[in-house]
């Protein structure tokens, strides 16, 4: 019976084992769709790294402040400086360069602005608290980079409300996981202190005059009558809609039509820059219409037209249609109207040498309602630069020549594969790997080199099954592995020990190799 029994004993335990054995083959560790095999792992390292020197393709171990103004990519960090919930409550704005973002203000919630023109840095001045000092910059006291704070802030730089993270002349909160649509740099003639716009960041339908939802209402309406403003027409395409864009509204130019664009508040800060509406160089003139216009505009019959509108028709481009029938009117019927296109205007004899010298005086006037300006491509040698209009261009060198704009270096790093793009240290892990040895000592990089070796064979061992039959390794199969790995620590030890008693005497102490063998981190 003694033996039956340890017969019966044996047997179960080995069914159990056979079962444990087929459970843990059939586990979720094996059959999970998140195994990977050694080589698909490390192309997945490779891709993260790619994509981080993508995001993070310049050095930024300089500040830009000692290179003083430049149009630069600039950040607003709302941790530092949180703006009020009022517009009208008092605000101390602050721009930091694209270095500083990363190695200041890294962990800290920051709006981008883009490009900004004649700005400095604000890093490490009283516009930012001194607990977020510039790590960038040379400490003039201690002669070595940061802190440097409480510095006097370059009083040239000019803010806009972007610095508050409210962007367009509807003032919205800008959220890049809920921001539909495209947005447009103005290309700006003035400050906001002076009545433009600062380099702000425009809805198509705010230089237009229209709400953000305008189209919500021809949306809901299944018959394709929309009380309120009929700004869609039976049968219109609302494909842009129903795929959860956010679609440019009529009347606005297709992106691909200009390079540029000078909203309604710097154009109606430089009024003489309207003449050019139209003409070679220039989109006609994008009108904005108040809301309390559109309001008004909305009792109006659907047949009726109102040329102050620019949404009013959509099919075509009415406005421009209608401001060009609108300005020949106004015009005698002679032939005058060969001074619309610089091409026709050898046509006509020049009454005097400054007069024909001067493309500007040969524009047509403009009316009064405010407008948004479209610029062509080229659309800097269209500008008249005589001696009575260069002093009107020379105030705004944008207007003149194409601005630079200043760029942080590639990194060394993320260029040395020839594709470029890396940020500082940066490189991928087998680089800084590599790079990491060579600067190790000699004995200790033996010592790692014959840990390695050693644990390189045990892994390749316990892989080698799995290769064979083709199966996955599962998280289970790993940490039992290592579990078991741990019991032979004391083997590896003396493998490292035994190649630095052996290897004699190398100039170093052998007090310290042994410590440093005993310390290695590959045992821990």
């Amino acid at each position: 019976m003694e033996s039956d029994g340890n017969t019966i004993v044996n047997s179960e335990s080995t069914t159990v084992q056979n079962q444990s054995s087929r459970a843990r083959t059939g586990s979720f560790s094996h059959a999970s769709q998140d195994s990977q095999t050694a080589s698909e792992f490390i192309d997945g390292q490779l891709q993260l790294e790619a994509d981080a020197r993508e995001s993070l393709p310049y050095t930024f171990d300089n500040c830009t402040q000692p290179l003083g103004a430049l149009r630069q990519i600039l950040f607003s960090c709302l941790t530092c400086n949180p703006p009020p919930t009022s517009s009208s409550d008092p605000y101390t704005p602050a721009g930091v360069c694209y270095s500083c973002s990363i190695a200041c203000h890294g962990e800290h919630e920051l709006v981008e602005l883009f490009h900004k023109r004649g700005f400095t840095c604000d890093c490490g001045t009283t516009r930012l608290p001194a607990t977020s000092p510039c790590t960038l910059r040379v400490n003039p006291a201690t002669g070595i980079k940061g802190p440097v704070h409480s510095e006097v802030a370059a009083p040239a730089n000019t803010y806009n409300q972007n610095f508050r993270n409210r962007f367009c002349g509807c003032q919205q909160v800008y959220d890049v996981h809920t921001e539909k649509g495209t947005m447009y740099q103005c290309l700006s003639l003035g400050t906001e202190a002076e009545g433009g716009c600062g380099e702000d960041w425009w809805h198509p339908e705010c230089l237009l005059g229209l709400p953000r939802d305008w189209f919500e209402p021809a949306k809901e309406d299944s018959t394709g009558k929309v009380e309120g403003n009929e700004l869609r027409h039976e049968g219109e395409d609302l494909q842009a809609n129903e795929n959860n864009q956010h679609p440019s509204p009529p009347g606005f130019p297709d992106e691909d039509s200009f390079a540029a664009f000078i909203c309604y508040k710097c154009v109606e800060l430089n009024p003489w820059i309207k003449r050019y509406a139209g003409s070679q160089g220039f989109l006609p003139p994008v009108f904005y219409a108040s809301q309390r216009q559109i309001e008004e505009e909305g009792n109006v019959e659907e047949e009726s037209t109102n040329v102050s509108l620019a949404w009013s028709q959509p099919t075509v481009d009415p406005i421009i249609a209608s401001k060009k029938r609108r300005l020949e009117d106004e015009k005698p019927e002679t032939d005058s109207s060969a001074s619309k296109r610089p091409k026709l205007e050898s046509d006509s004899a020049p009454s005097s040498p400054p007069a024909s010298s001067c493309r500007y005086s040969t524009l047509p006037p403009t009316s009064t309602p405010p407008f948004s300006l479209f610029l062509g491509d080229h659309f800097r040698g269209h500008f008249c630069r005589c001696p009575s209009c260069y002093p009107l261009l020379s105030k705004h060198r944008e207007l003149l020549e194409e601005e630079p704009i200043y760029e942080q270096p590639l990194s060394e790093d993320g260029d040395s594969d020839g594709e470029g793009g890396g940020s500082i240290g940066t490189g991928s892990l087998l680089d800084r790997g590599e790079a990491a040895l060579s600067n190790v000592d000699r004995v200790r990089a033996i010592e790692g080199v014959m840990v390695y070796n050693h644990l390189k064979d045990k892994v390749k061992a316990f892989l080698q099954p799995f290769a064979e039959s083709g199966q996955a390794v599962g998280a289970e199969d790993i940490k039992a592995y290592f579990e078991t790995l741990r019991g032979d620590a004391e083997s590896i030890r003396a493998v490292g020990g035994a190649a630095i008693n052996g290897g004699g005497d190398g100039g170093i102490d052998g007090d310290d190799r042994k410590e440093q063998s005993g310390n290695d981190p590959f045992l821990k």
